[in-house]
């Protein structure tokens, strides 16, 4: 059952606000908001527990009927409580309780043009978005630029990860959110010509871990990023116009009323707060019902590790098989299933994977224009009429869902394509996974049916590239802060041959440990979980270490932060009814001892998966002490996972 509260008392500014600064602070007064204007343009500040967490920062938009940027008034503002409780299985939490306090200031600019910014600041959040009038007659605009920057002190490091330049790489789809994370810099080495992406990790030595995000974009604005370091700050960035092979505007265009998404703050003391936030999902609505109750799950997938060779009948029922036998729900059958399998080989396919408690999901080509990928499914994506006649057949067939890859960018026009794709799938009862793809932004709330995005340099990397394994658990250690902390992230990971191929036996060897491997299946959150095992793996992985797949939860009720620091280590507990998994992994040269706290799991005898030192993976038991300390050794490039 949901719940919202909003209560809005408007006060002027001559009457309380004598020197034109605005505040609003979060229900337990440590994270406070100051907004005023400042020789004609409106600014904010943050503070937290006292200390500054970003200093005047601008705020404003240019749109094509006015320019809210400078020479700008201070007219009224409003203020109000916000209470919202609500159920979503998809995410971190499964139960959350929002409480904020809003402030919403109204500004104009020269021509009497009026706009406001509503800010609702809850414990550790700051969430915020403009709201955009109709003016007289005007009643559409496009906004072709945003001002809002963030001005952190000068002593900030940062955890970044490069926006890719548009129409590069591979057939040309990037940007596809697929860069690493350079870690600590100092802000001025913040230098990438095409920013950065959402999120990104700041950190002010003792005072402050900050997050930044965008949380509700749909098809009625564009998704934007951050900009290079540049004049003391950081500004909100919209599309290079080069994404989408050029085609489209890098603005929005809304009606009005119209307002933007929300841009969040998320702000702690310890990175607690970081990893635990809900703020995407607090200030987004569902923007449809599910067609039926959609059933998340884990499953097999013979792309990531057999690759293209892999797409045929005889490899596909073995790795049916393998789903069955590991109690996968579910199969990805991946590209060029049209053409060397067949739609109606296809429906022979599915009947024996539901034979097997199997159930399918299809990969697809989004693209029809924006890039140049190849791999069919093709052009069943892109035009609704196509889209539509394809999933009548995906439904008659009994897929489940799909997974549709190679978008375009952040223009509003790949925005649109990205929700279209949503809103008929579930029409036809299908799920959905997006790859080659951007952020989700609050869209496991907005859209019932999604259940997750690659936005990650994913396991596929691994496969290609040297550098990449060697930096495997450097990025591990980073996503729990960074990008998973705002979003589903579906990785593909748990490889657990020793070579990434399918020989398996020489060639792109694996440099994580078996419990590293396991530990990612639940410092990942992603409501499906495609893993990467491969059928040999049933007859050359220990029994205990399968035994803990085929149960593992891809859905929680509870994630709490243990332990960590942002490309060194990371501990992450997660429970699924009374369930806690508790894993973590390491990132540092050397082997890490850890005193753990687990209050969640005292007094109780518990089962471990580590590793030796000479990496072996093991499992055994072990009582947590009555205070809940436990100590544990992470192996370099290793990890551990307990279970209650």
């Amino acid at each position: 059952m949901r719940k919202i509260i909003v209560l809005y008392c408007l006060i002027m500014a001559s009457v309380v606000y004598s020197q034109n600064t605005m505040s609003v602070s979060s229900p337990d007064g440590e994270l406070i908001l100051n907004v005023l204007v400042k020789s004609g343009q409106p600014v904010y500040s943050v503070t937290y527990k006292g200390g500054i967490v970003l200093e005047d920062s601008p705020l404003g938009l240019i749109t094509n009927a006015g320019d809210f940027t400078a020479n700008m008034n201070f007219v009224s503002s409003a203020t109000a409580k916000v209470e919202e409780n609500y159920n979503q299985t998809k995410i971190k939490q499964s139960q959350v309780s929002y409480k904020a306090n809003a402030l919403n200031c109204v500004f104009s600019n020269a021509k009497e043009q009026k706009i406001a910014v509503l800010f609702q600041v809850s414990n550790n959040n700051i969430a915020f978005r403009y709201e955009i009038p109709s003016w007289g007659d005007t009643k559409v605009c496009v906004v072709t630029e945003e001002k809002t920057g963030f001005s952190f002190p000068s002593s900030t490091t940062t955890f970044l990860s490069p926006m890719m330049r548009p129409m590069t790489g591979f057939a040309r789809t990037a940007p596809s959110y697929e860069s690493g994370y350079e870690a600590d810099l100092p802000l001025d080495k913040a230098t990438s010509s095409e920013g950065y992406v959402f999120p990104g990790l700041f950190h002010l030595g003792d005072k402050a871990w900050v997050l930044l995000s965008e949380t509700g974009v749909s098809s009625l604005y564009t998704g934007s990023h951050l900009s290079k370091f540049k004049d003391g700050l950081f500004t909100v960035e919209y599309p290079n116009p080069k994404q989408n092979n050029g085609f489209g505007s890098s603005g929005a265009q809304i009606s009005l009323p119209g307002v933007t998404p929300w841009r969040t703050i998320t702000v702690g003391e310890t990175l607690k707060p970081i990893v635990e936030t809900t703020i995407p999902f607090d200030v987004v609505k569902p923007l449809y019902k599910p067609s039926q109750e959609y059933k998340t799950g884990r499953g097999s997938w013979s792309w990531i590790v057999w690759q293209d060779n892999s797409m045929n009948y005889d490899v596909q029922v073995k790795y049916i098989d393998l789903a069955a036998a590991m109690k996968f729900e579910y199969i990805l059958i991946d590209a060029w299933w049209d053409e060397r399998i067949g739609y109606e080989k296809m429906k022979e396919l599915i009947q024996y994977a539901k034979s097997k408690n199997v159930e399918v999901f299809l990969w697809y080509n989004s693209n029809g224009t924006a890039n140049d990928a190849f791999q069919t499914p093709l052009n069943k994506m892109n035009t609704t009429i196509a889209r539509k006649n394809e999933m009548k057949w995906l439904k008659e067939a009994g897929v489940k869902g799909l997974k549709v890859d190679f978008f375009g960018g952040d223009k509003q026009e790949t925005m649109k394509l990205y929700e279209d794709i949503l809103s008929d799938a579930n029409d036809y009862g299908l799920m959905i996974i997006f790859h080659g793809t951007t952020l989700p932004r609050g869209w496991e709330k907005m859209y019932p049916n999604f259940v997750g995005s690659e936005a990650v340099l994913a396991s596929e990397m691994l496969i290609f590239s040297q550098d990449v394994r060697e930096k495997e658990a450097y990025f591990a250690s980073l996503h729990p802060f960074i990008r998973n902390a705002v979003g589903s992230m579906e990785f593909g990971g748990v490889l657990l041959n020793k070579f990434l191929n399918k020989g398996n036996q020489k060639g792109q060897e694996r440099l994580t440990t078996d419990a590293f491997q396991l530990a990612t299946a639940v410092l990942f959150q992603n409501p499906v979980q495609m893993f990467g095992l491969t059928p040999n793996n049933l007859q050359d992985v220990p029994a205990f270490e399968l035994d803990f797949l085929k149960t593992v939860p891809t859905t929680w009720d509870e994630t709490v932060f243990i332990d960590g620091y942002p490309g060194k280590y990371t501990v992450i507990a997660r429970r699924n009814n009374q369930k806690w998994c508790v894993a973590g992994v390491n990132a540092e040269k050397a082997a890490k001892v850890l005193k753990l706290k687990l209050p969640i799991l005292a007094g109780q005898t518990i089962n471990i998966y580590n590793d030796k030192v000479d990496k072996e993976t093991y499992t055994t038991s072990v009582k947590v002490s009555k205070k809940g300390d436990l100590t544990i050794t992470i192996q370099p490039n290793g990890g551990f996972v307990l279970t209650n």
